[in-house]
C-alpha cells in the first residue's frame, strides 16, 4: 500500500468527510479526511488505482486538489 497526504479545498462538514472518503471507496482507496487543516490521507495500491484517478475522484465532489 502506498500512502498520500493530499492538500484538499472547499471541506466544511462532515458531508465533505463522508462525499470524499465514500468517492475514494468506490475506486478502491481508503481515504481518512481531516477536516482541521484541508487535507485527506489515502492508502492505495498503486497496481489498482493511481495517485491521478484518487485526485479525480476528489474533485469530482466538488473539492480542489492543490
Amino acid at each position: 500500500m502506498t500512502n498520500v497526504t493530499l492538500k484538499v479545498q472547499g471541506m466544511s462538514c462532515q458531508h465533505c468527510v463522508h462525499s470524499i472518503e465514500g468517492a475514494l471507496k468506490e475506486i478502491g482507496a481508503q481515504g481518512k479526511v481531516n477536516l482541521q487543516d484541508d487535507s485527506v490521507d489515502v492508502a492505495f495500491d498503486v497496481s489498482k488505482v493511481s495517485l491521478e484517478q484518487i485526485k479525480e475522484a476528489i474533485e469530482e465532489q466538488g473539492y480542489d486538489v492543490i
